[in-house]
């Protein structure tokens, strides 16, 4: 690590990516007083980004059971950072930390069990976890009304949440216009397309385009995610709900006025064709058996994504060149560890130093004459 920053307080940067990371990161540093260009290929809209696909579900214990321990302390950090990140918006939100359900039919026991294993594990490795809890029946029908009488047992993990991640993209344009970040839309840049450090160039690049990078980022790859959006108002789930199943945990993110996410698909796959018949009857049969009201669900939307992923499943940050950084591999947990990531790259180049990184397990890697 270098022991001196990697920008001046009067640095110019251009962002590269304007998805959920490069927005956050202007936002971030805009409000440190720096000069900030974001570009992207898409619009406000962020039509190309994983994130406006994404559930944005905040659950590091749940998630245990398919990532590292690093990725769960990054995860109980984002907890307490969004309420943060959120209030420095005019436009409100929607954020619920009420905790997440887990349920399995009877056949699926055995599944519920090892995962329970892996969840008490983690929970071992890491005791400020808040402990997970499982429910009879009755103690269901007391926490999630919805679902009484559905399942004779459950698990509880309290403090787990959610955001709203296409308001979140939509408020957080107004910020970084009202910072006076420059927004670039609709303009595809590479490394390439900047000497950075040269006269009338930015001092910095940040390069957060996610499987945009792959040209310059042999390693990622793209991991195929397949969700609906669906409008049930005889559902009235409080918090999301993950369905034990024979593949993979499916989850049902309640998102306002009776709006839903639903999914969990993976596919080692950077195909972006429309989701699989197969796929969408998978997860609107296991919503139906986790509630019926969804019978009467309007399907808003069916989408795919792929989630920019590198070797370990793990996220990266890393220095190829002089004046360049790259932040990639955030996979299927972007908005649960964005808010580290984030903090890791700032405090990066505001000190030269990355402790928080240490704390995190998370891979940086700097040019050794930086």
């Amino acid at each position: 690590m270098s022991s001196h920053p990697l920008i001046s307080p009067q640095a110019r940067i251009a962002i590269l990516g304007g998805g959920l990371l490069g927005r956050l990161m202007a936002l971030e540093l805009s409000g440190r007083g720096l000069s900030i260009d974001l570009y992207d290929r898409g619009g406000p809209e962020a039509e190309h980004a994983a994130a406006r696909v994404a559930a944005a579900m905040l659950a590091p214990l749940a998630e245990s059971a398919v990532t590292e321990h690093g990725v769960v302390r990054m995860g109980q950090y984002g907890l307490q950072r969004w309420p943060q990140l959120l209030a420095q918006l005019d436009t409100p939100v929607f954020l619920q930390q009420a905790g997440t359900m887990v349920v399995w039919h009877r056949q699926d026991a055995p599944e519920a069990q090892r995962f329970r294993g892996i969840l008490q594990r983690t929970q071992a490795a890491i005791p400020d976890l808040p402990p997970l809890q499982t429910l009879s029946g009755p103690q269901i029908a007391e926490l999630e009304p919805a679902l009484a009488g559905h399942f004779q047992a459950a698990y509880y993990l309290p403090g787990e949440g959610q955001l709203d991640n296409r308001q979140l993209l939509a408020a957080l344009v107004p910020a970084l216009q009202a910072r006076g970040v420059r927004l670039h839309w609709h303009q595809a840049r590479g490394l390439d397309d900047f000497a950075p450090g040269e006269q009338g160039q930015p001092d910095l690049l940040i390069d957060t385009r996610g499987l945009g990078a792959k040209p310059q980022w042999s390693q990622l790859r793209g991991v195929r995610g397949e969700v609906l959006r669906v409008h049930a108002p005889e559902v009235q789930l409080r918090r999301p709900t993950r369905l034990m199943h024979p593949r993979y945990p499916i989850y049902i993110a309640p998102k306002q006025d009776h709006h839903f996410v639903i999914g969990a698909t993976e596919i080692e796959s950077d195909d972006m064709s429309p989701a699989s018949v197969r796929s969408a009857m998978e997860l609107l049969s296991a919503a139906y058996t986790v509630h019926s009201g969804f019978a009467e669900a309007r399907i808003l939307e069916i989408n795919t994504q792929c989630r920019p992923t590198l070797p370990d499943n793990l996220p990266a940050i890393r220095q190829v060149r002089p004046r360049v950084l790259e932040i990639n591999g955030l996979y299927r947990h972007g908005f649960m560890i964005s808010p580290a990531v984030l903090d890791c790259a700032v405090e990066l180049l505001l000190t030269g130093q990355a402790p928080l990184a240490t704390r995190f397990d998370m891979d940086v890697r700097l040019l050794a004459a930086a």
